[in-house]
Parts: structure tokens; sequence; C-alpha cells
């Protein structure tokens, strides 16, 4: 009998952790849906945060492992916001109706799509950070490293990357920003016979 009930009180307990949980995610989701409209805030947040992050690591004279680790996720995060969802390289877009950029005015319009989203760059970079600034409360974490060569690594890994990728833009000629749709205003808007054709 005293079997059954403890049983039953741990179900219990774990009913009620779950449920917990669940509101938990479910406040979670909500506060990431009301901060999403608000771009220039959501990214000057993010760097307030790296400031602090940099600071830290500035006045502890530490933790420079971690550092680097940041820097190259980073970098990992920003080649992947700025190329495309579906990589011309593999898939011919002259036969594909895969998202790309016009290349000639009286071309349709298409929307440049990222691999990785805006919000979910910002989210990455944000909770990267976050973390990585944990990460310098733990001394485990402070492996000792030459600070310069990480340095000098990671500058010459940004610069062959971004040789890479702007090569990649170039060959395929394509610009991972939207310029704006075009816009037809008609005789009521313009106020001239015709249309108008404007770009928001």
């Amino acid at each position: 009998m005293m079997q059954g009930d403890s049983s039953s009180l741990n179900s219990s307990r774990g009913n009620i952790a779950t449920q917990k949980w669940k509101i938990f995610q479910q406040r979670y989701q909500k506060l990431l849906d009301d901060v999403t409209p608000y771009l220039a805030g959501r990214w000057i947040g993010a760097a307030i945060l790296a400031v602090i992050f940099l600071a830290r690591i500035f006045l502890l004279k530490g933790w420079y492992i971690v550092t680097y680790a940041l820097g190259i996720y980073h970098l990992n995060l920003f080649i992947a916001f700025l190329s495309p969802k579906i990589d011309p390289a593999i898939i011919d877009y002259e036969d594909d109706a895969g998202p790309e950029l016009p290349t000639r005015a009286n071309e349709e319009f298409r929307p440049f799509i990222r691999r990785l989203p805006e919000f979910k760059f910002w989210y990455s970079v944000t909770k990267s950070t976050v973390i990585a600034t944990v990460c310098t409360f733990f001394d485990c974490f402070n492996i000792p490293v030459f600070w310069p060569i990480l340095v000098m690594y990671f500058i010459t890994l940004f610069c062959i990357t971004m040789k890479r990728q702007i090569k990649h833009m170039i060959k395929y000629r394509y610009l991972p920003f939207t310029h704006g749709k075009p816009k037809y205003q008609g005789l009521n808007d313009s106020g001239k016979g015709g249309m108008e054709v404007r770009e928001l």
C-alpha cells in the first residue's frame, strides 16, 4: 500500500514538473514572439551583451579560448546569414524556380531567401554570447593559450572565408539583400495616365 502511495506521489511530482516546464516554454516563446518586430532593439541588446563579454575578457585577462570559439561560431553564423538557402553551385537557378534576385530590371521580383534567417541569426548570436559569458565564471574553461596567435589565426580565417563568400556572390550574381519589391501606382496615385513603378 505504501509502495502504491509512493509511486503515485512520484508520478504527481513528475506531472507538476512537466506542466511547469511547458508553462516556462510557452512564456519563453511568447517573449521571443514579442521581441521579433524590434529588429534594431534586438541587435542593440546583442551588441551590449558582446561588449559586456569582451569587457570581462579584457579585465580578467583570460578565457581566450572561449573568445576564439565564440568568434568562430559567430563567423559561421554570419556566413550562413549571407548565403542563399539553395546553393546555386548545386542547383542551376536558370532551370529551377528557387529563390534568386533578378539580374535585369524586367525580370520577375524574387526576394533573397537566406540559409539562416535574420531572427535565428540574432537568437544564436545572443544565446552563444550569454553562454560564453557564463563560461567566464568557471576556471575550468580558462585554458592557457598564447592569445596573439589566436587573434592572427582568426583574422586570417575571417579574410579567407569572406573572400570565398564574395567570390561566390560575384560568380553566381546575387546580393544577400532584397532591395525592395516594385510598387505599381495607377492614375489615382500618380495623377498621370498609365502605370508608374516605384521601389518600396
